[in-house]
This record gives structure tokens, C-alpha cells and sequence, in this order.
């Protein structure tokens, strides 16, 4: 069961290298690319699905950058447990029946065969009977695919329409959305996405159950860890080498739409409070509603402001503009 838990591990690790690595690393380009080439594109931010403050199209791509790097980053952190072998345990831990240089010299031998730094675990039986390792990579896939189901779900709102949803971002078409209706297309890669993850997740639970399910030296879970955990590793990595190719790389911007719902925005009414007070700024924002009037004509009708201050407080570009960071 030792060499089942270390075939399990170096298919882990092979699969990671191979599959989704390369995929996420590809796939954090043409988020930045997009970041750079929507940068000065304003548009409505929304949070609980209501206006908010305006934001940049280019910074909402960059966020999704670094989420999809920052997911990078916890994988190889979580995958360095499948370098811990327990080969050499024998049947339960105790190394019976093993050469006492067998479990340090094959790990030095499929480390030349891998290029992994792959190393003999300091307690045999300990390393025979848990299975966290496997649970911790899991669960650091289900937390990427987690993100990608919220960012694939950002894209099709964005994508929603044309003539009755936001309409903000064109996805390029894949392939005819109706039979019934001409002209449609539907935002089938990040549908697909989706539907990918939430597979990655279902095996990420069943994974957890695997783990618990050991008794007393032994677990004999792991041929369903092993089929559940390369399968996660390899649809995910594939799914995003997809999205990638077939919807990130031709997203257009709808710069119109994305004007017109900056300026036309009630949120920016937040701006005003620390010039006219709160209480001012919230009769502003109800008698806009109210009326269709825009912010700017109420302000000036009241007098709260002079027109040169308001153009400046009011000022897309500026309002949008992220705080100095590393990124």
C-alpha cells in the first residue's frame, strides 16, 4: 500500500507540473494584457448587485490576475506535501521485510526520474495512515475552482443582453447560442467553466471523506483519491488552458455602455458627502431617482456646489484610480 500512496503522490505531482501549472501561468497573461488595454475604460462598480462606485474595466481584469496567481501560489505551497514518501512502510509502517536503505535510495531515484526533490517521510506508520496531503492539494484546487466559478459568472453578467442586460464586455462567440433564435450566442466556455469546477469540488468532497474513512493502520480509500485527485488536476488544467484560448483572448469592451452606466450611477452621489454632508448628498440622490434629473443639475439647482468644484469632485478618471500598490 506504500508504493500505491507513492504512485498517488508522483502522479499528483506530474499531473500538477504537466497540466494545470503551465495552464494557470498562461492563463495570468492575458488577464494583464486586458488589464493594460481596458485601463482607461470607467465603468459601474456594483456590490449586493446595486450601483456602487465607478471602477476601472482594466482593474477588474487585474484582480482576477492576481486571484489566479495568488491560487498558484497556495497549489505548489499545498504540493510539496506529495514530496513526503512513506515508501518503505511495508505492510503497516514498521518497514518489515525492507532493506534499511530502501526508502532513502528509492526516493533519491525517482527524484532523477521525476526532477522532483522527493524525500522519505521521518515516521513511516504516520505517513501510511493519513491521508492529508492529498485533502490539503484538493482542497487548494477546490479553492482556485471556487474563484474561477465567481469570475466565469462575472463574465457572463458582464456579457448579459445585448439590448436587456449590462452588456459591459463582448465574449467572442464559440458557436450558435439558439436554434430558435437567430443571432444568439451564449457564453458557453464560461458555462463551461463552471460546470468543470463544480465537478472539482464534488471530488474534493469526496476526497475529504476518503480521508476520514481509514482504520487503525490502514486506509483503503485510496484508489477513489487517486482517480479523484488527478481527474480534478487534469480537467481544471485543461478547462483553463480553454478559457484562455477561446474566450479570454478575444473579450471585447462595450465602451459606451460602460460610460453610461458610470456616469449615470447614483453611487457617485458617495462622492459628494464629504463636500456637501450626507444627509444633503442622500436628498440628492432620492430626487434623482425621482425625477431622472442627473446629479450634477440637482447639485447646481441647490446651490451646493459651484460648477468648477462639482466637475472636479465628480470626476470619473479620478474617482476610479486604484491606491499605489506591488502589483
Amino acid at each position: 500500500m506504500t508504493q500505491s500512496r507513492t504512485a498517488i503522490r508522483i502522479g499528483g505531482l506530474l499531473a500538477l507540473n504537466r497540466t494545470l501549472f503551465p495552464a494557470i501561468e498562461a492563463r495570468s497573461r492575458p488577464y494583464d494584457a486586458k488589464a493594460d488595454e481596458f485601463q482607461d475604460i470607467v465603468k459601474s462598480g456594483r456590490t449586493h448587485m446595486q450601483d456602487a462606485v465607478p471602477v476601472r474595466l482594466g482593474e477588474v481584469f487585474r484582480a482576477w490576475s492576481v486571484i489566479v496567481r495568488d491560487h498558484l501560489r497556495r497549489i505548489q505551497f499545498a504540493a510539496e506535501d506529495l514530496k513526503i514518501l512513506g515508501l518503505g512502510g511495508s505492510a503497516t509502517g514498521t518497514g518489515l521485510n525492507t532493506h534499511p536503505q530502501y526508502r532513502f535510495r528509492t526516493a533519491e531515484l525517482l527524484s532523477e526520474y521525476i526532477g522532483q526533490d522527493l524525500q522519505s517521510a521521518p515516521h513511516l506508520m504516520a505517513a501510511m495512515q493519513s491521508l492529508s496531503p492529498f485533502v490539503a492539494v484538493s482542497g487548494s484546487l477546490r479553492n482556485l475552482a471556487q474563484d474561477l466559478v465567481k469570475i466565469s459568472h462575472d463574465l457572463r453578467l458582464m456579457d448579459s443582453g445585448p439590448k436587456t442586460g449590462l452588456k459591459e464586455i463582448k465574449l467572442p462567440p464559440v458557436q450558435p447560442g439558439s436554434s430558435i433564435m437567430p443571432g444568439k450566442y451564449n457564453p458557453v466556455m464560461a458555462e463551461m467553466t463552471s460546470m468543470v469546477c463544480f465537478q472539482v469540488m464534488g471530488h474534493d468532497s469526496a476526497i475529504a471523506l476518503c480521508a476520514q474513512a481509514g482504520q487503525l493502520e490502514l486506509n483503503v480509500m485510496m484508489p477513489l483519491v487517486a482517480y479523484d485527485l488527478i481527474h480534478s488536476i487534469e480537467i481544471l488544467g485543461n478547462t483553463i488552458a480553454a478559457l484562455t484560448t477561446k474566450c479570454l483572448a478575444g473579450i471585447e469592451p462595450v465602451r459606451d455602455r460602460c460610460n453610461a452606466y458610470a456616469e449615470g450611477s447614483l453611487a457617485l452621489v458617495t462622492a459628494l458627502n464629504t463636500h456637501i454632508g450626507y444627509l444633503n448628498a442622500a436628498d440628492v440622490a432620492k430626487e434623482s431617482l425621482a425625477t431622472g434629473k442627473s446629479l450634477r443639475e440637482i447639485v447646481l439647482e441647490k446651490g451646493l456646489m459651484d460648477e468648477a468644484t462639482l466637475a472636479q469632485v465628480l470626476d470619473l478618471d479620478t474617482m476610479s484610480q486604484m491606491p499605489p500598490s506591488q502589483v
